[in-house]
């Protein structure tokens, strides 16, 4: 089994903006798996489906982002898988919007959820994927107001496609292998 989770902030407020791109990939994989993100416990909404023949767990940790590392621990923990089972979905800043990367280890770079992961697993030996958000050309802007903004404009139509080729990668991931998959996602 693996637990892929998306990273995201609950609530209404919080939907459509740029740092819940890793909630919205879950939920386009759950939606193209015929899954719905619907059960709560140890402080995430999960569902559980399959690609292929792998058993997968799909999550979306309710703490907020930089509490993700409880959700996420507690959650291999019950269903005894490593960090070696786990993907984790999230937006990086530093990647042009509808970009990703697909790395099998390496720090947070910055990013408060990953730092809380990191910190709880005691290690950095687990799968990524980033996907882009970007940022804006002003060199004093405020980066968790810019990602806390909601999308609009031409951006609904770039995250939309990377949304999609996220559930792809993912896919991928799983069914082939994350060396398959950087190989075919990186290069995009």
């Amino acid at each position: 089994m693996k637990l892929i989770a998306g990273l995201g902030n609950p609530g209404r407020e919080y939907a459509a903006t740029r740092h819940n791109i890793g909630f919205m990939a879950i939920d386009r994989l759950a939606h193209k798996l015929g899954v719905s993100v619907d059960k709560k416990k140890f402080k995430a909404l999960f569902t559980q489906g399959r690609i292929g023949p792998e058993k997968v767990l799909l999550a979306k940790p309710q703490t907020y982002m930089n509490l993700s590392g409880e959700a996420v621990s507690a959650l291999l923990r019950w269903h005894k898988l490593g960090p070696a089972d786990l993907i984790v979905v999230f937006d990086d800043m530093d990647l042009p919007p509808g970009k990703l990367r697909i790395r099998q280890e390496g720090g947070s770079g910055g990013h408060k959820g990953m730092e809380s992961i990191i910190m709880s697993l005691g290690t950095e030996g687990f799968t990524r994927l980033r996907i882009g958000v970007g940022k804006p050309a002003d060199p004093g802007f405020d980066g968790a107001g810019y990602v806390l903004s909601r999308l609009a404009g031409d951006d609904v139509k770039i995250f939309e496609e990377s949304v999609n080729l996220a559930a792809e990668a993912i896919h991928c991931m799983v069914s082939t292998g994350v060396e398959n998959a950087m190989n075919e996602y990186n290069r995009k």
